[in-house]
């Protein structure tokens, strides 16, 4: 027997849709997992059949293949627990799941059945949104970035049990909705002002013209000149934050992990400070995973570089085509991926 959950997965920035296909038949009992999953993955065979025996349910016994399509693409990431699960209970009958095709679901599975949160839920939502699905079940940690995408139902998981009843029709649900206008409007104060710095009127009226004009700015002076406390209210002179630029860094903030939890979107400019000691691809993105880099996570705000001389020279020079273009160009094995990159940089040093 065949049953399929609609779930999605990240590149980039992005997600795209990834089908979870469950098959059970005769044989030796076994659970292969195939369509390029990572080691994360893999591991959720454990984690899916505990939580199932641990929330009431039976696992399933003989030879079952779970394919994750498209099967040319990496998987990665804990996300597909609660989809395998959901899989597994329609595809052994224990759920009638009707629904299944409604939704997109996302989700980690604790041992106990608990859904715990994952990254990147607001690009997920947007995505499925943009496929028509009726709704999406995501962690209840994660339902507030979700909520602010307009035209889409979304419902918190709390346990495997709850969401396999809700599918099944047994349970309901409260969908959640976010108004994100109002919610960027109640959140865009910053916790700090420029009136607080006494004196350096000078330098004050520089980075005026600096965010008026977005130039990029260094500052020099002595230690306890008041450098670092200047660069850190640069982002509440810049021009006032629109809600488009909110929602791509919340997606960027979001794909790392970032966002606190509850949160629904960055209502104010980031500012990012990495110290002198980054590495190239942890500035400009692009490890293994082709995550985004500090430079990104300042997308529409402030990336500060203090101690400007002590930071690698080619570190140094990689900056060029960002701070031109806007955007960072990422190659590796893995593949090829572009990051938004439109900052001011404010640099500071030692006479």
């Amino acid at each position: 027997m065949l049953a399929k959950v609609h779930s999605a997965s990240l590149l980039g920035i992005d997600a795209f849709p990834v089908e979870v296909e469950v098959n059970s038949g005769w044989g030796q009992p076994a659970v292969i997992i195939v369509g390029l999953p990572d080691a994360a993955v893999k591991e959720s065979r454990d984690r899916v059949k505990t939580a199932i025996e641990n929330s009431g349910f039976k696992y399933v016994m003989g030879r079952t293949t779970i394919n994750l399509a498209p099967a040319d693409v990496k998987k990665e990431g804990p996300s597909f627990d609660l989809p395998i699960a959901i899989g597994i209970l329609a595809v052994s009958e224990q759920i009638v799941a009707e629904k299944l095709d409604d939704f997109v679901i996302v989700g980690e599975l604790a041992l106990s059945g608990a859904v715990r949160n994952v990254a990147g839920v607001l690009p997920i939502a947007i995505r499925a949104q943009q496929q028509g699905k009726r709704g999406v079940i995501v962690p209840a940690d994660n339902v507030a970035e979700a909520a602010v995408v307009q035209g889409l139902e979304v419902y918190p998981a709390k346990n495997l049990r709850e969401v396999a009843e809700f599918i099944a029709g047994k349970r309901e649900l409260i969908s959640v909705r976010e108004n994100p206008t109002k919610i960027f409007q109640q959140h865009r104060q910053y916790d700090v002002d420029l009136v607080d710095v006494k004196g350096q009127e000078s330098v004050k009226r520089a980075l005026e013209v600096a965010a008026a004009g977005g130039h990029n700015i260094l500052m020099i002076g002595p230690p306890g000149s008041g450098k670092t406390l200047l660069a850190k209210r640069v982002p509440t002179i810049l021009p006032e934050f629109t809600l488009e630029e909110a929602l791509e860094t919340t997606k960027i903030h979001s794909i790392c992990g970032l966002l606190p939890k509850g949160q629904a979107l960055v209502a104010t400019r980031p500012f990012r400070s990495p110290h002198h000691t980054t590495s190239n691809a942890g500035l400009l993105g692009g490890t293994s995973n082709l995550t985004p880099g500090e430079i990104s996570l300042a997308n529409h705000g402030v990336l500060f570089l203090d101690e400007l001389p002590e930071f690698h020279r080619d570190v140094l020079e990689a900056l060029r085509e960002p701070l031109e273009e806007g955007r960072v160009v990422i190659s590796r094995a893995t593949g090829t991926m572009t990051f938004p990159a439109n900052f001011m940089l404010v640099a500071a040093m030692n006479p």
